[in-house]
């Protein structure tokens, strides 16, 4: 099959198209490989990337012509004609790629792996540009599925832990994978965990049992907290927030901004909630950073494969469904923008 991307219109998410991949077309340039595309996972992640692209710079890592954009992804790729000494091929990799089947990168070693060295990405957060060099394992789609996913689930964990007087989490858009990993490893600290989150998916939450509480977001205010509390927003929903405020007034001691679920309103300002605290942005990459400083690369890593194999092995739940190919990807993309994929479903794209 031609190389090809997906490309979709910044300021308006609905709109996609296929074109070709031209920079595949093009002879490498000494350092460059080009790759091959296996697969990559399909989560409301990649709309937060989008959502946000302009304010975080998510569209710099791989760009697009005029109004377009390349919406990122976690995957595998592998490389397949090399002039990058460092990147020979058959070399398999996991890490960030476009929407793509064909991707040329300038790959280099580094510290910890292989890194895209391309002068556009020299600025842009470390955590994106390094590569893991990834020999096929039985867990490869969950890790594609769950790397950012879990792995922003256990970080903000983490860090809540650092406070210990909190006793109870909320958080919304309870159905993203996003927010069933915080819950995971939040109960495993022995929180209670409340989960809010749209109508249709209350019964299959309450199934899942993450939740020691599940509503509906316009039941907020019946919601049950013991001890001190923290807020969790996945979805950027300002009246649920301000309604969770209110619920919990001086009893709420955090209130942490992850994601924007709620993509149409991403960029929107919104007041400040009347009681409690200020909400602040967590970003995943800044606290990697700093616990791999503490703890060391190698450690660091390894209690993070521990904990991915915990949930996965928990959470029979999760199922695995795999796509392939253009036409796919741009329907499964429309899903994701109407927040129409199953909580307990896992979307696999093979190009």
């Amino acid at each position: 099959m031609a190389a090809w991307d997906m490309q979709v219109v910044r300021e308006d998410l609905r709109r996609t198209r296929i074109v070709p991949a031209e920079a595949t077309a093009r002879d490498l340039a000494e350092g460059e490989a080009l790759l091959e595309v296996e697969s990559f996972a399909l989560t409301a992640n990649n709309v937060t990337y989008a959502a946000v692209g302009d304010g975080l710079g998510y569209w710099k890592f791989f760009p697009a012509p005029g109004a377009w954009g390349r919406v990122p992804a976690w995957g595998f790729a592998r490389v397949v004609t090399s002039r990058a000494p460092d990147a020979p091929e058959g070399m398999r990799l996991f890490g960030y790629w476009p929407m793509s089947n064909r991707h040329v990168a300038r790959l280099q070693a580094g510290p910890g792996g292989i890194f895209d060295a391309s002068p556009h990405r020299a600025q842009l957060p470390p955590t994106y540009n390094s590569y893991t060099i990834a020999p096929p394992d039985a867990l490869d789609d969950y890790r594609s599925l769950l790397r950012p996913l879990f792995g922003t689930g256990w970080l903000i964990d983490d860090q809540l832990s650092e406070e210990p007087e909190i006793t109870t989490l909320v958080l919304s858009s309870a159905s993203s994978k996003t927010a069933l990993s915080l819950a995971w490893n939040a109960r495993k600290r022995g929180l209670r965990v409340v989960g809010l989150t749209s109508p249709g998916t209350v019964e299959l939450l309450k199934g899942v049992g993450l939740y020691d509480q599940v509503l509906a977001y316009d039941e907020a205010e019946a919601l049950e907290a013991v001890g001190p509390a923290a807020y969790v927003d996945f979805a950027a929903r300002a009246e649920t927030t301000d309604a969770v405020h209110r619920r919990l007034g001086d009893g709420l001691r955090r209130s942490v901004i992850v994601g924007v679920t709620n993509w149409e309103r991403a960029g929107q300002p919104a007041a400040p909630p009347a009681v409690g605290p200020q909400p602040a942005l967590f970003f995943a990459p800044d606290h990697m950073q700093k616990r791999a400083k503490e703890l060391g690369p190698e450690a660091f890593q390894q209690r993070y494969d521990d904990a991915l194999r915990g949930f996965v092995a928990d959470n029979g739940w999760l199922q695995l469904k795999h796509h392939r190919g253009p036409d796919a990807l741009q329907a499964l993309w429309a899903e994701l923008l109407e927040g129409r994929v199953r909580a307990d479903e896992g979307l696999i794209l093979i190009p």
